[in-house]
C-alpha cells in the first residue's frame, strides 16, 4: 500500500475513535458537574457532542498526528498520546465541593469504559456490512476499545490534574490531600517526564524505565480480557 494511502487509511481508523472518546469524556465531566451544582460548562456551550468544541490544536491534532506518522514511518505499533481542551469546572460552585469533585472526576473515565463496552458489542454487527466497509468499521471499533480503555486507565493515575489525582484529593485525609493538590501545577511536566524522558534515559543506560508499560498497560490488558469475556469479543 502506498505510504500516503496507508497514512490516510490509518488516520481514518484512529481519528474518529479518538475524537469520540475525548468528546464524551469531557462532556461527561461537565454534565455531572451540572448535576452537582456547577453549570459553568453548560453556560459556555461546552456540553456539546460537537468535537470541534473540545479540540485542542496541539493536544488533539499535532501531537497525536506526529506520533501516528512516526509509528508508520518506523513500522512500529501506533503510539498515541494526546489530550482535549478540558471542560471548565468551578469546583467551589458544587454543592459539596470535595465530595462532588470525586464524582465529576470519575465521570470521564466511566464514560470511556461505557464506550469501550458499546464498541465491543457493536463488533457483532460488522458481519452485516460489505467486506471493505466491515473491515474498516471493525478496525475503528477495535481502536475505539483500545483508546477508551487507555483513556480510562491513564486518567485514573493518581496525579493531578488527571482525574485519578482529583479522586485521590477528594478521598484522602487532609494531611495527604493538600500536598497532592499542590502538585497540580507541576502535573503535566511530571507526566511528560514519566512518559517520555524517563524511558529515553532507560534506553541509554540499558534499563526498562517505561512507567506506562509497568502500570497502565497491564491494567488495560486485564480490562480488555474482562470486556472480551463479558461481550463475547473475539
Amino acid at each position: 500500500m502506498d505510504g500516503a494511502i496507508q497514512f490516510a487509511y490509518a488516520a481514518s481508523t484512529w481519528i474518529l475513535p479518538v475524537l469520540i472518546a475525548v468528546t464524551f469524556h469531557e462532556v461527561a465531566h461537565g454534565y455531572v458537574a451540572r448535576l452537582f451544582g456547577d453549570d459553568t460548562a453548560f453556560r459556555l456551550g461546552r456540553l456539546s457532542l460537537n468535537p470541534l468544541k473540545h479540540i485542542d490544536r496541539v493536544g488533539t491534532i499535532i501531537v497525536p498526528g506526529m506520533l501516528l506518522l512516526g509509528s508508520l514511518l518506523t513500522s512500529s505499533g501506533p503510539l498515541l498520546f494526546g489530550w482535549a481542551k478540558p471542560v471548565p469546572v468551578a469546583f467551589h460552585r458544587l454543592y459539596r465541593p470535595r465530595r462532588d469533585m470525586v464524582w465529576v472526576a470519575l465521570a470521564g473515565p466511566a464514560s470511556n469504559i461505557a464506550m469501550a463496552l458499546a464498541a465491543a458489542l457493536l463488533t457483532h454487527g460488522v458481519v452485516l456490512l460489505p467486506d471493505v466497509a466491515g473491515q474498516w468499521l471493525m478496525t475503528n471499533l477495535s481502536n475505539a476499545i483500545l483508546i477508551n480503555l487507555l483513556l480510562a486507565v491513564f486518567n485514573m493515575v493518581p496525579l493531578p490534574p488527571l482525574d485519578g489525582g482529583r479522586v485521590a484529593v477528594g478521598l484522602l485525609p487532609d494531611a495527604l490531600a493538600f500536598p497532592l493538590a499542590r502538585l497540580e501545577r507541576f502535573g503535566f511536566p511530571i507526566l511528560i517526564g514519566l512518559l517520555f524522558i524517563l524511558p529515553m534515559i532507560g534506553r541509554e543506560i540499558g534499563l526498562e524505565l517505561n512507567v506506562f508499560l509497568w502500570i497502565v498497560w497491564p491494567i488495560v490488558e486485564s480490562l480488555y480480557l474482562l470486556l472480551a469475556a463479558v461481550t463475547g469479543l473475539s
